[in-house]
C-alpha cells in the first residue's frame, strides 16, 4: 500500500470478482481525476497539493484503484513515480475520458447560459427566404451569442423530430392539435391562385377556385400542410384536384406554373417569379395559419425560454407584409 512518503510498492494486490460495465464506470469515475493528477506531475504529495487533499489519502486511493484494477500503474524511482507499462495505456484512456467529460460539462454549461446557449429551431420551407432570417437577425440584436440549429423541413417530419427532443421549438402549419404539444396561433399567410402567365383568367385580379376546377394542379406531395389545405379548399370549391405534378418545395412549383404545366394555391413569393400572375381567392378564407409549437411540460433552458418569448412577442406580425 501506499505509505506517507512517495513509495509505491509494485506489486498490486491480486483482483476480485470481476464488475460489470456499469459497476467499473462506478468503481473507477471517482479516482480518475487523481490518477491523472500522479500521472500528469510524476509525484505524489504534488498531486495531492494539486487536488487539495490529503497525501495519504490520495495514496490509498491509488492503492484501491491498482487493487480494483489488479494491475500496478506506478513503480517508484527516487523521490518521484513512474508509471508503469500499464499505466501508461490506462493513462491514454483516462485523459480521453475526462476530457470528454470537460467537453460535456461546458457544453451544458453553455446551453444552460442564456447568452450564448443553443437553440434547436425547425420551420417551414416556405418561411426560409425571407420570414426566419428577419426573426434571427431581430432576436440576435439583443442576444449576440446565442446559437441556432436550424431544421427547414416539411410539417410532418419537423412534428417528428419536436416529439422525439430534437428541436426545441417549430414555426409549422397547419397548426397539430394533439397531446403532449402545446401550439400558439402566430399569424395568418393568404394563399394566391398561380397560373401563367398566358393563362384564360391571368387578366383578372380575383376568381373563384370552382373557375379553375377543369385544370391541372401542381401541388406539394401528399401529407405536407400545404397540401392538406389545397384538398381542402378545393373541396369546399365543390372538386377534387386533378394533381398533375407533386414537388416538395413551393418555388419549385411556381416554376412549373410558369412553365404552362398547372395551377397552384401558394403562398406569396420572396420576389415576383416572372410567368406568373396570382390571384387572389373569392367566396373562400384561402389563408394558412402559422403557429409556433414545443413539447409540454419541458423545461425550457434561458436561451430557448428566450426565443420562445420573443417568437410569442411576434404575434400578428411574424411575417413580412407582402406589399413590401
Amino acid at each position: 500500500m501506499y505509505e506517507v512518503s512517495d513509495e509505491i510498492r509494485t506489486t498490486a494486490q491480486p483482483p476480485g470478482p470481476e464488475p460489470s460495465a456499469d459497476a467499473w464506470a462506478a468503481l473507477l469515475a471517482p479516482r480518475l481525476a487523481q490518477f491523472a493528477a500522479v500521472a500528469r506531475s510524476e509525484h505524489v504529495t504534488r498531486a495531492a497539493q494539486q487536488l487539495g487533499m490529503p497525501q495519504p489519502t490520495l495514496s490509498r486511493a491509488l492503492a484501491r484503484l491498482e487493487a480494483d484494477l489488479g494491475v500496478t500503474l506506478f513503480a517508484r524511482q527516487g523521490r518521484t513515480v513512474r508509471l508503469t507499462r500499464a499505466g501508461v495505456a490506462f493513462r491514454g484512456a483516462v485523459e480521453r475520458a475526462l476530457a470528454e467529460v470537460e467537453r460535456a460539462a461546458e457544453s451544458v454549461r453553455l446551453e444552460a447560459d442564456p447568452g450564448s446557449g443553443r437553440v434547436a429551431f425547425g420551420f417551414l420551407h416556405t418561411l426560409g427566404p425571407e420570414t426566419v432570417p428577419g426573426l434571427l437577425r431581430t432576436f440576435r440584436a439583443d442576444h449576440p451569442r446565442v446559437r441556432f440549429q436550424l431544421v427547414q423541413t416539411w410539417g410532418e417530419a419537423m412534428l417528428e423530430r419536436l416529439r422525439a427532443g430534437g428541436l426545441d421549438l417549430c414555426l409549422t402549419s397547419p397548426l397539430p392539435d394533439e397531446p403532449g404539444l402545446v401550439v400558439r396561433r402566430l399569424d395568418e399567410q393568404r394563399l394566391r391562385l398561380v397560373v401563367p402567365a398566358g393563362h384564360r383568367l391571368a387578366g383578372r385580379r380575383r376568381v373563384r377556385l370552382a373557375e379553375v376546377a377543369g385544370d391541372p394542379f401542381v401541388t406539394l406531395e401528399a401529407g405536407y400542410g400545404l397540401r392538406r389545405i389545397t384538398d381542402a379548399l378545393c373541396e369546399e370549391a365543390g372538386f377534387a384536384p386533378r394533381v398533375a405534378f407533386e414537388g416538395e418545395e413551393a418555388e419549385t412549383l411556381r416554376g412549373l406554373v410558369a412553365a404552362g404545366l398547372g395551377v397552384a394555391l401558394l403562398p406569396p413569393p420572396a420576389v415576383p417569379r416572372p410567368g406568373v400572375t396570382e390571384l387572389d381567392v373569392l367566396g373562400q378564407r384561402a389563408v394558412r395559419e402559422i403557429g409556433v409549437a414545443w413539447l409540454d411540460g419541458q423545461d425550457d433552458a434561458p436561451p430557448v425560454a428566450a426565443f420562445k418569448r420573443f417568437l410569442l412577442s411576434r404575434k400578428g406580425r411574424l411575417l413580412p407584409d407582402p406589399r413590401h
